[in-house]
């Protein structure tokens, strides 16, 4: 496995092309798969998107890959830098089409990403919508551990996407982390949690 093409059972997460420019903007513009962000974009939104995206893997080797499967592409899974939470952290996150849920399959593209992202940082961070429990509950079947919950900083978004969770490897719940003093249990079900995973370092891709 290395950081250009990474094949996991079912799965090839690898560079983006020009031919997945189409079907990335369709699954940008599906308000259920958008659901927990900000807003669907448009098609220029969404290829303005892709274009961050190829310039984070560029720059770092490493980044949101383009998920086929048998073929097709289906979304991505990967890193990138954010620094949401206050510090500059690598963070692992995913967005499929819908056709593509229900299968393990952001579960399987998230550990494989993962993998990649402690290779390179001693800690990997995801976080999401306290509302959006499929994607924290993804984080919690990848060995993420509940961090913390805390208000997105993004001043237009809507109240009901401000409340976030963090989640983060077990190497964050030591004393050096530089997101957390402890990583304590997560509250209870139905309390919240979180979804994404990040490093410390460069520039945050938004889309």
């Amino acid at each position: 496995m290395n950081d250009a093409t990474i094949r996991t059972p079912r799965l090839l997460l690898r560079a983006w092309t020009p031919a997945d420019r189409e079907p990335f903007g369709q699954l940008n513009a599906d308000p259920v798969v958008m659901e927990h962000l900000p807003a669907t974009l448009t098609r220029q939104q969404s290829d303005a998107f892709a274009d961050r995206i190829e310039a984070h893997l560029d720059k770092h080797g490493y980044g949101l890959w383009a998920v086929e499967v048998s073929g097709a592409f289906a979304g991505f899974t990967g890193l990138a830098w954010s620094d949401v939470t206050g510090a500059p952290a690598l963070e692992v996150g995913w967005r499929l089409a819908r056709t593509y849920w229900g299968h393990g399959l952001a579960t399987e593209a998230a550990r494989a990403a993962i993998d990649v992202g402690l290779q390179h940082v001693d800690e990997v961070v995801s976080f999401t919508a306290v509302a959006n429990r499929r994607s924290w509950r993804v984080m919690e079947r990848v060995g993420l551990r509940w961090v913390r919950e805390f208000d997105h900083p993004l001043a237009d978004l809507p109240d009901r996407l401000r409340r976030h969770v963090l989640y983060a490897t077990p190497q964050e719940c030591s004393p050096h982390s530089t997101l957390s003093p402890t990583c304590a249990q997560r509250p209870e079900r139905g309390s919240s949690p979180g979804a994404t995973r990040r490093v410390q370092g460069a520039q945050p891709i938004e889309g």
